[in-house]
């Protein structure tokens, strides 16, 4: 399964699309009045990952039998300079079900070790740029 996003923008203008196999779908970002999105890329990392482990519980609660009542997932890191890879990112989860302690501390662990996209950054995935402009 292919998952893409599509970013266009000019001063005053940005559209952003995301989509998975042959399903597309806006996201509403707003644009700099000069250029650019007014949300920058680590901010979009972070959102990344905490959708992604957000997706995840509710995928493996199902799988576990957990009944999930609310999720809360905040991510962040630190990005020292331009260039520069982010640092000591992190992530916490916050669960609200009537499972036992000990269901949601496993339900936790089984869901950080399968989150596709934290398993993508942990593995350092190449990223490669495929048609620069003129």
């Amino acid at each position: 399964m292919e998952i893409a996003a599509l970013v266009k923008n000019q001063p005053g203008q940005h559209e952003a699309t995301v989509r998975t196999g042959d399903v597309a779908q806006p996201v509403h970002i707003a644009p700099k009045p000069k250029g650019g999105s007014a949300l920058n890329g680590g901010e979009l990392l972070m959102l990344a990952i905490a959708t992604c482990y957000c997706n995840d519980l509710y995928r493996e609660a199902q799988r576990l039998g957990i009944p999930l009542d609310g999720v809360e997932v905040e991510a962040s890191a630190q990005f020292p300079g331009i260039g520069l890879a982010a640092t000591d990112i992190r992530y916490s989860a916050r669960i609200a079900s009537t499972a036992p302690p000990e269901a949601i501390a496993e339900l936790l662990r089984q869901t950080d070790a399968v989150a596709e996209i934290h398993n993508t950054l942990r593995a350092g995935a190449a990223v490669t740029l495929t048609s620069p402009s003129p």
